[in-house]
């Protein structure tokens, strides 16, 4: 399958400090792809290149072929979805109105909704299971429902792409398994390509059809989480000690995590 989203030779520096260098990847439709590393590495840098809120100062980023330099971002914002760290919303905006925000970039100016941005955002309510709430107050809700409708919001773009900063950062465990279940069936459903930087190894492992791995700013392994998390890797990367296992209740793959590493 043509990949959808490709990263050629990406490199970025703040100042003279270099932040990513020579970042090479790609990404097909209806893959969820992990970005792992420790803090500092360059995750959340690397997912502000792909949209555009950063500029590289070498290589490259292309969506269907298109190098998005060249393309406006309110175009790229119909292409490509983003999901932030923080779902903190400071003003009481209902579900509905946070998630027909979706529908912004491929509006003009003082134009109300279409019929069709309407359906859009009905079915994006759907596919979230927030219909029922589509006017409750986002400030009333409990954080896992307030990141089901910042959710929303993105797919309500159409997007081909959405980019996700540590979605379950905080989020008790039962919500995270929740989200990143939704995460899991919408990019299936509608053929999505997932981009998420995260830390916690066992998520990422048991939802993520491949994984990258950053080290020292570069990529260190890539593939698919057995390929990549092995107990040498986890080591060189993260400094702990930890093997891939397979649960036998899922049969998926998680990661056990023993410590830190001795000497």
């Amino acid at each position: 399958m043509v990949s959808i989203l490709d990263v050629e030779s990406l490199s970025y520096q703040y100042d003279e400090k270099v932040v990513l260098d020579q970042i090479t990847l790609s990404i097909k439709k209806g893959e969820i792809i992990g970005i792992l590393g420790p803090n500092g590495c360059g995750k959340t840098t690397l997912l502000k290149n792909l949209n555009k809120n950063l500029k590289p100062h070498g290589g490259c980023v292309l969506i269907d072929g298109t190098d998005i330099d060249g393309v406006s971002k309110k175009e790229i914002a119909q292409s490509v979805a983003s999901v932030p760290q923080s779902n903190e919303i400071r003003f009481a905006f209902t579900v509905k109105e946070i998630v027909t925000m979706g529908r912004m970039p491929f509006q003009e100016s003082f134009r109300g909704e279409t019929s069709d941005d309407l359906n859009i955002i009905e079915q994006a309510m759907a596919q979230t299971g927030l219909t029922e709430f589509a006017d409750r107050y986002i400030n009333t809700l409990s954080g896992g429902e307030r990141q089901r409708a910042i959710i929303a919001r993105a797919i309500a773009q159409t997007p081909k792409i959405i980019l996700m900063d540590e979605p379950t950062l905080h989020l008790d465990i039962n919500m995270q398994f929740e989200v990143l279940d939704l995460i899991q069936k919408l990019s299936k459903e509608n053929d999505l390509a997932v981009v998420i930087v995260s830390h916690d190894l066992p998520m990422v492992t048991r939802y993520c059809d491949r994984i990258v791995l950053i080290h020292d700013h570069k990529v260190f392994a890539m593939g698919s989480p057995e390929e990549v998390l092995t107990r040498e890797n986890i080591r060189t990367v993260f400094n702990v000690d930890a093997e891939l296992e397979k649960d036998p209740r899922t049969g998926k793959n998680t990661v056990r995590l023993f410590g830190s590493c001795k000497g």
